[in-house]
């Protein structure tokens, strides 16, 4: 069961918000706006936020130059997440993970059923780690981003949240390239 522990401080995050699409501008990127109003809201601090193209080279470009941002410590795409011929989000994070997160897809599937039911088997959100920074491929619906805020990552970017979550490892995300 999730809790929030109020003894602990909360920590804001840097969140960047990468929307994948070849039709959406920042005037009608509304998957995007909801990340960002519910990320500020939450208590983080929007660190960029771009479009993209379907493009898999651009994309990896974009997650790839956030990583390397000291200020950006998380990065949430939206879009390009699906099984259509554009669709190659999921394949361009996956070129920048050093670590995927298994049970994101998993746990953002099971959210996803009890509000879509079986058409949730079209998703392939997924999630992981680069570079010491998580990132998250959401579907481009304003819909699935909601629920992927609101069920998963609110709780887990919260350094407060009981029993553990991910704020709380992220400065030993990169430990492996400090040691000797």
């Amino acid at each position: 069961m999730s809790r929030i522990d109020e003894s602990r401080p909360f920590l804001p995050l840097g969140l960047a918000v990468l929307t994948v699409s070849d039709t959406r501008a920042m005037a009608d990127d509304r998957s995007g706006d909801t990340l960002v109003e519910r990320l500020t809201a939450a208590g983080h601090r929007l660190a960029a936020r771009a479009i993209c193209r379907d493009e898999r080279a651009d994309i990896a470009a974009q997650l790839r130059a956030w990583v390397a941002d000291p200020g950006i410590d998380v990065i949430l795409s939206t879009g390009g997440t699906g099984l259509t011929g554009r669709d190659v989000t999921v394949e361009a994070h996956r070129d920048v993970y050093e670590k995927e997160i298994e049970a994101f897809g998993t746990v953002f599937t099971m959210v996803s059923m009890q509000k879509i039911g079986t058409s949730a088997v079209q998703s392939r959100a997924t999630g992981g780690v680069a570079g010491g920074t998580y990132l998250f491929a959401l579907p481009g619906s304003p819909g699935a981003c909601r629920d992927a805020w609101d069920e998963i990552l609110r709780w887990q970017l919260d350094f407060r949240h009981r029993p553990c979550n991910f704020a709380e490892i992220l400065p030993r995300l990169d430990e492996h390239l400090r040691r000797k």
